[in-house]
């Protein structure tokens, strides 16, 4: 009678036990839980990962936009027509970075070809074209980065400060070991939760923002290359124009 008396407590107590882990176990339980600093820790990061994904999404958006704009204006740019009408469309304010391109180095050309005697081939204008150009790649391509070092401070740092609210829930958890003099996993299980729960929560910050700033970098830098490339080829042009001209 004793040994089955025995039994059911222990199994009294094994239930209410999984019933507590359970309701501990949950993101919410986890959270309401968790200590101060956990909770600190827990709401950094989840800002942190909203943060990641807007980045994230404009640079999508950003980067095929711009890359859409740009075959667009190809296409009107190498059809033959006039630069000089492409320039008040599409190069006297421009909309999008190979624009921006364009009608610096027009603009540049055309102001050096209005100044009275000047030679277009010797005065230095095929060199103040270049600045030009090089200036605006420079401008266009550090306002398209602009956030993406974000990206790449949040991937490596994101899942140590996670470790720090394991490290921190653990301790919490030791603390209540001590106060309580007690074992169990009803007193264990909250504070190794909630440590998992921060170490997670700065995995999935740090994945995303890892693999997108590869992505992004990737995608920028071949952008990068295509607006140095039709400045080139541009540059090349006027050179040729101002050798038509002398």
């Amino acid at each position: 009678m004793q040994r089955q008396e025995a039994f059911l407590d222990r199994a009294v107590d094994a239930a209410n036990l999984g019933g507590t882990a359970a309701g501990d176990l949950s993101i919410w339980g986890m959270f309401m839980h968790a200590s101060p600093m956990v909770k600190l820790v827990m709401l950094g990061l989840v800002l942190c990962s909203i943060m990641v994904w807007a980045i994230i999404f404009d640079k999508i958006v950003t980067l095929r936009r711009i890359n859409k704009a740009a075959s667009a204006f190809e296409d009107r740019f190498w059809s033959g027509g006039s630069l000089d009408d492409l320039y008040e469309s599409d190069g006297a304010k421009p909309v999008h970075p190979l624009a921006a391109v364009f009608g610096a180095a027009m603009g540049e050309w055309r102001r050096s070809a209005r100044i009275p005697g000047v030679d277009l081939v010797r005065g230095g204008v095929k060199e103040r074209v270049d600045r030009a150009i090089i200036i605006t790649v420079t401008r266009e391509m550090d306002r398209l980065r602009r956030w993406v070092i974000f990206l790449a401070t949040v991937a490596p740092v994101a899942p140590f400060i996670g470790l720090f609210g394991t490290v921190w829930g653990i301790m919490h958890s030791f603390a209540s070991i001590a106060a309580e003099h007690n074992t169990n996993l009803s007193v264990v299980a909250p504070g190794i939760s909630e440590a998992l729960f921060a170490t997670a929560i700065g995995l999935i910050t740090a994945i995303p923002a890892y693999v997108a700033y590869n992505f992004i970098s990737n995608s920028l830098d071949l952008f990068q290359d295509r607006l140095e490339g039709f400045g080139t080829e541009f540059a090349a042009i006027l050179s040729r124009q101002s050798e038509e001209r002398a």
